[in-house]
C-alpha cells in the first residue's frame, strides 16, 4: 500500500514507516494491530489539545477548558478529521469488517487517527506530534467558542458531583460481546456515595461510557 499521499497530508515523513503501517492495522486484520498505539495517541492528543487551550484561553475556567477539550477529542470529531484525510482508504480490516463498511465507522476511524498520533510520537517525539495535531485541528481551533459548548454527559456528571464534593464516578467495562469487527461494549458507571450503578452500551468504549453517564446522571438527580 502506498502511504505517501497520507504522509503528505500529515506533513510527516516516517523514519520508521512500519509504525504507520501498524497504526492503520485494525485488530480484525492481524494480531499486531493499532490498539496499543491508539492508547498512546489518545494521551498525546489530550495533552496537546489541553496545552493549546491553556495557552490560548488564559482566563478560561477549568470547567470550560475541560468541555472545550472534550469537544475536540471526542470520537465524532476525530472521525471527521480522519474522513478529511481519507484515512478509511488506508486502514487494513478483516473480511467481516470490510463487508460491514468498517472503513466508515466512526469508532474505527477515530481509533486509527489516535494510533497515527501514537506512531508519529514514537517516530519523531512529542513536539513533532503536537505540531501535526495542531495543524490538523487548525480549522476547528479557529472556530472554537468554549463558552458556547454543550456539556457532554461525562463532563456534566463530573461537574454535578464536584459541586457536591462527591468523588468522581468510576467506569468499568463489564462485558464485550460480538465479533471482533462488530463489538458491543457494556460499561458500568459507579458512584458509591449515591449507591448508583448505571449501565450503558455502545460500539465503542467511549460511547458506552457516555451512555452510562447519562443513566447515572438521571439516577443521581432523583436521589
Amino acid at each position: 500500500m502506498n502511504l505517501t499521499p497520507l504522509c503528505r497530508q500529515l506533513n510527516h515523513d516516517f523514519v520508521a514507516p512500519a509504525l504507520l503501517q501498524q497504526a492503520l492495522t485494525h485488530r480484525s486484520y492481524a494480531s499486531r494491530n493499532n490498539e496499543r498505539l491508539e492508547f498512546l495517541g489518545d494521551s498525546i492528543l489530550n495533552c496537546a489539545i489541553a496545552a493549546k487551550l491553556f495557552d490560548d484561553y488564559p482566563r478560561l475556567a477549568e470547567g470550560d477548558l475541560s468541555r472545550a477539550r472534550a469537544s475536540l477529542v471526542r470520537e465524532q470529531t476525530l472521525a471527521d478529521i480522519a474522513t478529511r484525510l481519507g484515512l478509511g482508504e488506508y486502514i487494513q480490516l478483516g473480511e467481516g469488517e470490510l463487508k460491514s463498511g468498517g472503513f466508515r465507522r466512526p469508532s474505527i476511524l477515530a481509533d486509527a487517527l489516535e494510533a497515527v498520533f501514537g506512531a508519529i510520537y514514537l517516530d519523531a517525539g512529542f513536539d513533532r506530534t503536537k505540531q501535526v495535531i495542531l495543524d490538523l485541528y487548525a480549522p476547528l481551533l479557529q472556530e472554537l467558542d468554549p463558552k458556547k459548548l454543550d456539556k457532554d454527559p461525562k463532563t456534566r456528571l463530573q461537574e454535578y458531583l464536584q459541586g457536591r464534593k462527591v468523588s468522581l464516578p468510576m467506569y468499568e467495562v463489564i462485558n464485550v460481546s460480538g465479533e471482533a469487527h462488530d463489538q458491543e461494549f457494556e460499561v458500568e458507571c459507579v458512584i458509591p456515595e449515591f449507591e448508583v450503578r448505571a449501565k450503558g452500551a455502545g460500539h465503542s468504549r467511549r460511547r458506552a461510557e457516555q451512555n452510562a453517564a447519562v443513566a447515572a446522571y438521571d439516577q443521581v438527580c432523583k436521589t
